[in-house]
């Protein structure tokens, strides 16, 4: 008896398997995109510059969604945010695959950036309405998708050996078949929040807040991972597989970050997610700087990973955990909506300083100023019990 229930604990319920597969799925479809949309710009002519304008759209798009995406879910289930994920993230890729004109490849990225606020939005608030603590149930999803980021690029970066095109029309059909798990997760009912809930926005809350935090220091390496770090290695005259394969480190790194700090306890969250941000913004500030070494970038892609992973699952957890359980969708589209202003930001900010400094010291600048979310704990006492 205590066997068999030993070996039913193993099971995934359909729910859970359901949400699993199509994170892998979504995420391997939005790797291949991450490396074979710069690629796909350059290779049409695009400079550095311009490739950081277009990535920021997305970011925009993304910062947009997820601002209205708190309401939304009050009014629809979350499944049904995931599921148009999946359509958003089909047309994107589909779009880019049959052209890389100015109008389409602007249109393709407003369009990935609406999928990725539905998509990363909507998974992890539905995961997070289950039993368990938020920070073991974020680490799951965040892991699993991290399979498909760890997948993806180096996919991306071996079919661009022949074109970016090729790249793109699988990652079109893979998104299209995550689409299919979406119609096999609970239908949980919209957030009813409290009536007696604090006055004022919810990222203003202590919790929140540090998860808001975390998602500008995350945000920015996604941004920066998906752009310029790209065209640094490409400059560097790396293979198109070589720089598949190191942003697949750098992917890999953010599974370890995200496995590991589900294990996390009690004062061990809080730093986390400060040696999380260090990481994270100093393995950023040293990418372009070391890409001509090809071990060396590989390190500090790998330390930068390290800690954006562990702040994409400690983050989200401690601001859903500071709040009622019918806020905490709420709570998830704020901090993504941080994230998704750091995925506009960082991108821009570089864009706009290569037009006076060099490559190498823009983005050590901009890394660095990705280490100053670490003091926001410096003016917090306390983060609440639930959050650790």
């Amino acid at each position: 008896m205590a066997a068999s229930r030993a070996g039913r604990r193993f099971v995934p319920s359909r729910d859970a398997a359901a949400s699993n597969a199509g994170a892998v799925i979504f995420s391997f479809a939005l790797g291949i995109a991450t490396v074979a949309v710069p690629l796909l710009a350059l290779r049409a002519g695009y400079s550095a510059a311009e490739i950081g304008a277009v990535t920021a759209v997305s970011a925009v798009a993304q910062m947009a969604t997820r601002l209205s995406l708190g309401p939304a879910m009050r009014r629809w289930p979350d499944w049904t945010l995931i599921t148009a994920a999946g359509v958003l993230l089909t047309a994107s890729s589909g779009l880019m695959a049959l052209s890389a004109a100015v109008v389409p490849l602007v249109v393709a990225n407003l369009l990935q950036g609406a999928a990725r606020a539905c998509f990363f939005t909507g998974t992890q608030t539905h995961v997070v309405r289950g039993p368990g603590r938020a920070v073991g149930a974020l680490a799951t999803t965040n892991f699993v998708g991290s399979l498909g980021l760890l997948a993806g690029p180096a996919v991306a970066g071996l079919l661009s050996e022949r074109t970016p095109v090729l790249a793109l029309a699988v990652a079109t059909g893979a998104a299209a078949l995550g689409i299919v798990p979406t119609f096999l997760l609970d239908r949980l009912p919209p957030f009813s929040p409290p009536a007696d809930r604090p006055r004022g926005q919810i990222w203003r809350r202590p919790g929140v807040s540090i998860g808001c935090w975390a998602g500008v220091t995350a945000g920015s390496w996604r941004g920066l991972l998906s752009s310029f770090i790209p065209v640094a290695l490409d400059s560097a005259r790396h293979s198109s597989s070589t720089i598949g394969m190191l942003v697949t480190i750098a992917n890999g790194a953010a599974l370890a970050g995200a496995g590991i700090v589900g294990r996390v306890r009690e004062r061990g969250t809080r730093w986390a997610y400060v040696v999380g941000t260090l990481a994270a913004g100093i393995g950023t500030a040293l990418a372009v700087a070391l890409a001509d070494d090809v071990l060396l970038a590989a390190l500090v892609l790998a330390l930068s990973g390290l800690g954006a992973g562990a702040l994409q699952t400690v983050g989200p957890a401690i601001a859903t955990d500071s709040v009622h359980p019918e806020e905490r969708g709420e709570a998830i589209a704020a901090a993504g909506t941080f994230r998704a202003a750091a995925l506009f930001a960082a991108p821009l900010a570089v864009s706009g300083l290569v037009g006076a400094i060099a490559l190498a010291p823009a983005m050590a600048l901009v890394g660095a100023a990705m280490t100053v979310p670490a003091l926001a704990l410096r003016t917090r006492r306390h983060v609440p019990e639930a959050a650790v």
